[in-house]
Formats: C-alpha cells, sequence, structure tokens
C-alpha cells in the first residue's frame, strides 16, 4: 500500500502532462488500480492542461466537467484545450479529455486576475471532532477485511479521516446521515504553486462527494466477489445483493479563497435531491479555521444491485 509523501509525488507525477503540440498534453494513470479512471484524475489533468496556456497570474475560479465515456486506465488520456477568450480580467478555457479518438470528459474552466471586493461566507458547521481525533483509514479498513484487497492496490495520496461511516462499510453498518463529513488533506508535502493546489484539490473533491447522496439513505456502495469497493469498479457482473453501484455524471466546483491542499480541510457534504436514478450532491470545504475555500456539486448515476437499468 503506497501512502504518504510517496503516494503524493505520484499524485505529482500524475498531473504532471507531457506537451504533445499546440495546447494538447498527453497524462497518465496509475498502473494499478480500478478499473475506470477515477473522475477526479480526469478532472485535476484536464484542469493542468486549462492551467496550463493561461497567465498563472490568473488563478482558477471555477469549473464545470461531464464525464461522458468511461476511461481506460491502462491508454494514455489526451486533452486538447481551446482558448475560448483572454479579457482584461478573466480567461476561459475549454479542455477535453480523449481516448481512442472519442471524448471521455470535456471541461470548461475559468481563470480571474486577484481583486478586493465584498467578502462573506456562511459558518462552518459546529461540534465536529477535529481530524487527529477520528480514525486513521488503515484502522477503519481493518474492520473490513474484505475491502483491504481493494484499498491495497491503489495508491493513496489523501489522508481522509471520516466523521460517520464510510460507504465502503458493510450493508446494515451505515446509520442515515443527513451530512457525510470528512476531513482531507493531500498526505505530504506540496509545492507552493497555486495551480497545482487547485488540482489537488480537483482530485480530491470526487472521492467522497456521490457518497453524501448514500448516507442519506444508509446505503452503502456494493461489493463484487473478488473485487473491491464498488463505486470505483462497477460493472455488469455483478452477484452479490445489495448496496449501490454508481457513476459521476458530471462535476461543478467553485474556488473562493486561497489555500494548501495539504493542510486539512472538511469536506462539508449533503445531498439537496434523489430521484429518477440519480443523485446531486453537493459540498463545502473549509479551513481549520473556519474560512470556505471551495464548494463542489455533483450529479452521479446511482442503482441499487439488481435494479433494472
Amino acid at each position: 500500500m503506497v501512502v504518504g509523501q510517496a503516494a503524493v509525488d505520484q499524485l505529482m507525477e500524475l498531473l504532471d502532462l507531457t506537451p504533445s503540440g499546440d495546447d494538447q498534453f498527453v497524462g497518465q494513470s496509475p498502473p494499478v488500480g480500478p478499473l475506470r479512471v477515477y473522475g477526479g484524475q480526469v478532472a485535476g489533468q484536464a484542469l493542468v492542461a486549462a492551467g496550463r496556456t493561461v497567465d498563472p497570474a490568473r488563478a482558477v475560479h471555477s469549473l464545470h466537467g461531464y464525464f461522458v465515456r468511461p476511461g481506460d486506465p491502462s491508454v494514455p488520456i489526451r486533452y486538447q484545450v481551446e482558448n475560448v477568450r483572454d479579457g482584461r480580467s478573466f480567461s476561459v478555457r475549454r479542455s477535453v479529455a480523449y481516448q481512442h479518438d472519442l471524448p471521455i470528459f470535456f471541461m470548461s474552466a475559468s481563470f480571474h486576475r486577484a481583486e478586493q471586493g465584498l467578502d462573506h461566507h456562511a459558518p462552518p458547521p459546529l461540534s465536529v471532532p477535529e481530524p487527529e481525533d477520528l480514525p486513521l483509514m488503515t484502522d477503519r479498513l481493518a474492520r473490513y477485511p474484505e475491502r483491504l484487497d481493494f484499498w491495497a492496490r491503489i495508491p493513496r495520496p489523501i489522508d481522509v479521516r471520516y466523521v460517520g461511516e464510510p460507504g465502503w462499510v458493510r450493508a446494515g453498518d451505515r446509520p442515515a446521515d443527513v451530512h457525510q463529513r470528512v476531513w482531507m488533506r493531500i498526505d505530504g508535502k506540496l509545492p507552493d504553486d497555486p495551480l497545482l493546489h487547485a488540482c489537488a484539490l480537483t482530485y480530491a473533491s470526487d472521492l467522497t462527494l456521490l457518497d453524501s447522496v448514500l448516507s442519506v439513505h444508509g446505503e452503502v456502495w456494493a461489493t463484487a466477489p473478488g473485487r473491491g469497493a464498488a463505486a470505483d469498479a462497477a460493472g455488469p457482473e455483478w452477484s452479490m445483493p445489495g448496496g449501490v453501484v454508481g457513476a459521476s455524471l458530471d462535476h461543478a466546483l467553485w474556488f473562493h479563497r486561497p489555500f494548501r491542499a495539504d493542510e486539512w480541510f472538511l469536506y462539508d457534504c449533503w445531498s439537496p435531491s434523489a430521484a429518477g436514478g440519480r443523485g446531486l450532491a453537493t459540498g463545502r470545504m473549509f479551513t481549520r479555521d473556519g474560512r470556505n475555500i471551495a464548494t463542489a456539486v455533483q450529479e452521479g448515476l446511482l442503482r441499487k444491485v439488481g435494479a433494472p437499468a
């Protein structure tokens, strides 16, 4: 199991795209991992590609993306960036990820030069335990040996401390909760580049967000025989009863204030609605001193195992 700074170094390599022409870049996927490319990876890489074509004085303030095809982790991903506009204050880019000459993800991102203006935000949730007072991921996994095979095979560059029960526990072990709250940080030291921190936060933002839809109902992710977490390996051959399989459909993220992704932030997620096989999730990210640094919204496809497609 690769954790800590070694896993963070692998994440930095993942986000270090190779130029391949005018506004084109190539990204790789981890040599071991889920059966499809993790959504946070392709979104983070797409933001890297877009950001490399923008004046570094302009910081990303929002991105909006759609997952249109599952990504194949064994095939390089080609990113094509379109310069939509460079104005006096804003730059807008469209970044499209391709495999086999077909788009698997596309994203619009907007970058803004620093300005002064009104400043306010809603307060963070009260009475949340500090990250040091919560179980390590390894301690939680020790209770669920059937999950160990999956988690042991993938790098873990993010230190995640769940306030409540995660979605990968056994069915019946998760009480319903309208919120899912986790403390997160990149589990090592990052360079000072603000774009890199934004891309790392984008990578992390897809990790637990959709799980908040399941949390409302006390549901968990399904498990396939001999396989790991269903959220990352959903396929047609499910046979164990119970649980939910899912996939991200879109992802939006707004960056409000400067931050470091290698310092603790609270990801406070909840779901305002679920219907028709889709669930909507939103989350706010707060630093330890209570600053709201980012907000995310995502819709996902969610199906109970055994339900008709």
